[in-house]
């Protein structure tokens, strides 16, 4: 019978991460830095919610606008809290998950990043980036 790996040999484990009363601009300047789609938000080490960059969009005129003008944007950004934006229902699973168990819990839902928490403690995060890449190395 062929095992199943769990999550915790693919999820990423360099976590960033907001708290409830950093700025959206803040978390937009994040977004673009690291590259990334998804920024759990914590309390200690606890998470709260779970901040996606189209949330982000949503909301302003981040990518509509030139780089320039920053103004628009903050000005958009001062209207809303992350608390606000983020999504605080947040389905999360353990470092000893499995990656069928996580594939099929994200081919379900509508969102493409899951917190990964053990014993309330935020340890990593999983996207389905890294799911495609475990994917193409099993191919």
């Amino acid at each position: 019978m062929k095992t199943i790996p769990p999550i915790s040999g693919i999820m990423s484990v360099k976590i960033i991460t907001l708290k409830r009363d950093d700025d959206l601009e803040t978390a937009e300047h994040l977004f673009k830095k690291h590259k990334i789609r998804h920024i759990p938000v914590v309390n200690g080490d606890a998470i709260i919610g779970m901040l996606s960059y189209t949330d982000l969009l949503r909301i302003s005129f981040a990518d509509a606008v030139d780089e320039d003008e920053e103004n628009i944007e903050s000005l958009v950004y001062n209207m809303f809290t992350i608390e606000q934006v983020m999504a605080k229902n947040v389905v999360t699973v353990t470092s000893d998950t499995s990656i069928k168990e996580v594939a099929e819990i994200l081919a379900k839902k509508e969102f493409h990043a899951l917190p990964v928490v053990d014993k309330g403690r935020l340890v990593g995060i999983l996207t389905t980036t890294d799911l495609i890449k475990y994917l193409l190395v099993q191919l």
